[in-house]
């Protein structure tokens, strides 16, 4: 999908680069017992290397696709970054999908040896686990002071790094659904695309696990942040009950809005930059806050083992967090701002996104999401199996 710039989606690049959940990954490939395992698990404080920041004015960045404005104009907030500081950066788009780039990296970052980034951007689920096996260095806060001033509120607090100690939001999304208004009446809820014989064989949802059973929690009245296996239960049951009848088409990725948009689908899980994106080239694409809520979550910039230009790394990390530069990004991507007074600073880059809830929610929409909660390395490999085999069905 492309936006009114040439745009791309973070998450539709998600999925087509080589992402699809289980598409062409067994369990087996993906040797999810890895983690949490001894030998696996490192010492930040051993596995550490002198920071040259001083003396080498360089920056390595792993992102996700198409997640930045245009590094080569001029007024791109990289080049200002590079004007600004004297730091040559290297960014790459080159995590497509968090357990394939978890693949290309855990055996280096497992046995304490350098991944050669100094920041790598992950999702808040890979983020706790690498942070949980010891493979992320510890920020320094008086390296960071915009991000511990400006981090908004519900991005404050994560079960798995609450002090901010090893984690910084890069951008947040919303989870919630969509529908083609021009073939089908509101859809309010993940409950009605499971029950309403009129989507029947027209439903997609995503096929990101959290994503998808966080919601399938929500449906069997079970908290996603902090649930049982009971309630895990139920949920993987109430979900293979209506793929078995036919209701779910698909679990989908980077197609989903394609399909949306001619009809083909009428009704599905979304997420919410997509959203906004397609609604520039059709105005029936409808984005719904349902009724169990929203999930939010971030991508999170994070200073690997080895790193050898901490520091700089944390400059950058910093700049991002100044207002009028996180607007300019949001501006660009259409995704939350993970920064306080950037919603302010938008009227000057661009005035029209300014009241846009998926951009910049205020305190009631916010209320109103759950993220999933961390799991242990005995619910990851039970869970992601469940999962791959509901898809199977």
């Amino acid at each position: 999908m492309d936006g009114p710039s040439g745009w791309s989606s973070r998450r539709t690049m998600l999925k087509g680069a080589g992402g699809v959940a289980f598409a062409g990954l067994s369990l087996a490939a993906l040797k999810l017992p890895f983690f949490g395992t001894q030998k696996a698990e490192q010492d930040p404080a051993k596995c550490r290397a002198k920071d040259v920041s001083e003396t080498e004015k360089k920056l390595i960045v792993s992102n996700w696709p198409a997640y930045i404005d245009p590094m080569k104009k001029t007024n791109s907030t990289l080049q200002e970054f590079q004007r600004r500081y004297g730091v040559e950066v290297t960014y790459n788009d080159d995590v497509n999908d968090n357990l394939e780039f978890y693949a290309k990296v855990k055996n280096q970052l497992g046995s304490c040896q350098s991944v050669q980034r100094d920041i790598m951007v992950l999702t808040d689920w890979m983020a706790a686990r690498m942070i949980g096996l010891g493979w992320i260095q510890p920020l320094d806060p008086a390296g960071i002071p915009n991000v511990h001033k400006n981090l908004i509120p519900a991005l404050q607090g994560v079960q798995w790094d609450p002090k901010l100690e090893f984690h910084v939001p890069w951008q947040s999304g919303f989870t919630g659904v969509a529908y083609n208004a021009a073939h089908t009446d509101e859809v309010k809820s993940f409950s009605e695309l499971l029950t309403r014989s009129d989507l029947k064989g027209r439903v997609t949802l995503l096929t990101e696990m959290r994503d998808t059973m966080a919601f399938m929690l929500k449906v069997v009245d079970a908290d996603p942040g902090d649930f049982s296996q009971t309630d895990w239960e139920n949920a993987i049951d109430t979900l293979g009950k209506a793929v078995q009848g036919g209701q779910i088409r698909a679990f989908n990725g980077n197609d989903y809005l394609n399909d949306l948009a001619t009809g083909n689908i009428l009704a599905c899980e979304a997420w919410s930059g997509d959203v906004i994106q397609a609604q520039f080239d059709n105005p029936d694409i409808k984005w719904v806050v349902p009724e169990e809520g929203l999930s939010l979550w971030s991508d999170n910039m994070l200073v690997p083992n080895l790193a050898t230009h901490q520091a700089n790394a944390e400059k950058w990390m910093n700049y991002y967090y100044e207002p009028e530069v996180a607007a300019k990004l949001a501006a660009w991507n259409n995704y939350i701002s993970p920064v306080k007074g950037a919603k302010e600073a938008m009227e000057k880059v661009d005035p029209s996104l300014v009241d846009n809830q998926l951009i910049f929610p205020d305190d009631d929409t916010l209320a109103n999401t759950f993220a999933f909660m961390p799991l242990d390395a005995k619910q990851t490999t039970q869970y992601e199996k469940d999962w791959a085999d509901v898809q199977s069905v």
